[in-house]
């Protein structure tokens, strides 16, 4: 008799939480600030290289595409001197 009480107990229980959790996805559509929120989050993910980012960052917020690069000047080495404004660096 004790047995089939634990057992009546045990599957009473594991209804009740099974009742008591509830799992459904969000019923409510996204946002278009959410939507696009979740494309800028993965595009970051995607390991694009800078102009591919850059490209799809400006498709994504509708703006016009800026062409990004290097400046014309080089590198600069550490041991070269600068002079700022009269003053020795």
């Amino acid at each position: 008799m004790n047995r089939l009480l634990t057992v009546s107990l045990m599957l009473a229980v594991s209804v009740l939480a099974g009742c008591a959790s509830h799992v459904s996805p969000e019923l409510r559509p996204y946002t278009a600030e959410e939507t696009r929120e979740l494309a800028l989050e993965s595009l970051n993910r995607r390991g694009l290289s800078f102009e591919e980012y850059h490209a799809k960052k400006a498709e994504l917020l509708g703006q016009p595409q800026k062409t990004f690069g290097f400046d014309k000047q080089g590198e600069m080495s550490a041991e070269r001197a600068v002079q700022l404004h009269g003053r020795p660096s």
